[in-house]
C-alpha cells in the first residue's frame, strides 16, 4: 500500500481525540473522511502531515517509515480551507514558487507554471494578485502551487467549505479532472456527505476518533451510521 497508518494514537490530556486508526491507501487512489466537527478527522491529517506527533503508532508512505520525520522532510502538501496564497506574489510566482525553492531554471519553470496554469483554466489571471481573484481562483492557484512539485501525497482538509455552492461544484469536477491527470494520491475530508461521495474512490467514516473504512460506496451507504439513508428518505418525502 503506498500509504499505511497503523494504530495511530492522539489524545489531548484526558481526551482521546484518535483511538487505533489504521488505513491502507493504494497510490492514485482519493479516499474521503466523512466526519462531524471534532471527530478527529483534522488531527489525522496534521499527524500524517508531521505538525503533530501522535501519541503511538506508525505511518509508512510508499514503504519508507515518516512516522518521526519533520513535515519539511515528507514532502507532503496540507491544503486548508484558505487559500494561504502570498499576498504579494502574481499567480505565476505563487504557482512557482515551490520550483524556485527547488532551483529550476526560468526555462523549466515557466514551462512548468504555463502548463499548470492551462490545466487550471488561470490563463486570464497569471498576472493577477490573489487581492484580485474570486474564491474559486484562490484555491486554483493553491492546487497549482501544491501539484506543481509533485508530492507523492496530498492531504486536502475541507478545502472548498468556504465557497459558495456553484462554485464548490467546479472545484469538485476541476479537482476529478486533476487528480486523473496527474495521478494524485490524496485523502479528502469532509463534513459534507454529498462531496464524500463524490470525491472519494474510497470511503470512510470518523467518529469519535476511530475511522471505519468500506469495501465499497455500497456499503458505505448502507451503514446507518453514514447518514446516506436519512438523505435518501428526505429527498423521496418531497
Amino acid at each position: 500500500m503506498f500509504l499505511h497508518l497503523q494504530h495511530i494514537q492522539k489524545g489531548y490530556g484526558t481526551q482521546q481525540v484518535l483511538n487505533n486508526v489504521t488505513v491502507q491507501l493504494p497510490a492514485q487512489q482519493t479516499l474521503s473522511i466523512l466526519g462531524r466537527s471534532g471527530c478527529g478527522k483534522s488531527t489525522l491529517l496534521k499527524i500524517i502531515a508531521g505538525i503533530e506527533m501522535a501519541d503511538s503508532g506508525s505511518i509508512y508512505l510508499n514503504t519508507k517509515d515518516i512516522t518521526h520525520l519533520k513535515p519539511a522532510e515528507r514532502n507532503i502538501v496540507y491544503l486548508f480551507q484558505e487559500a494561504l496564497l502570498f499576498p504579494n506574489m502574481n499567480v505565476f510566482e505563487n504557482i512557482s514558487f515551490g520550483l524556485r525553492i527547488r532551483k529550476k531554471s526560468e526555462q523549466e519553470i515557466k514551462k512548468q507554471v504555463n502548463k499548470m496554469v492551462e490545466s487550471l483554466s488561470l490563463g486570464g489571471h497569471i498576472s493577477k494578485m490573489p487581492h484580485q481573484l474570486s474564491g474559486g481562483q484562490k484555491q486554483r492557484v493553491a492546487f497549482g502551487r501544491a501539484l506543481i512539485i509533485q508530492p507523492p501525497l496530498i492531504l486536502l482538509d475541507e478545502p472548498f467549505s468556504n465557497l459558495d455552492v456553484e462554485t464548490r461544484t467546479n472545484m469538485q469536477g476541476l479537482y476529478k479532472q486533476v487528480a486523473k491527470q496527474y495521478s494524485l494520491t490524496a485523502l479528502f475530508v469532509t463534513h459534507d456527505l454529498k462531496e464524500a461521495l463524490i470525491m472519494g474512490d474510497q470511503m470512510s467514516y470518523m467518529q469519535q476518533g476511530q475511522l471505519q473504512l468500506y469495501q465499497n460506496k455500497q456499503d458505505f451507504m448502507n451503514d446507518e451510521k453514514t447518514g446516506v439513508k436519512n438523505e435518501l428518505v428526505f429527498w423521496n418525502g418531497l
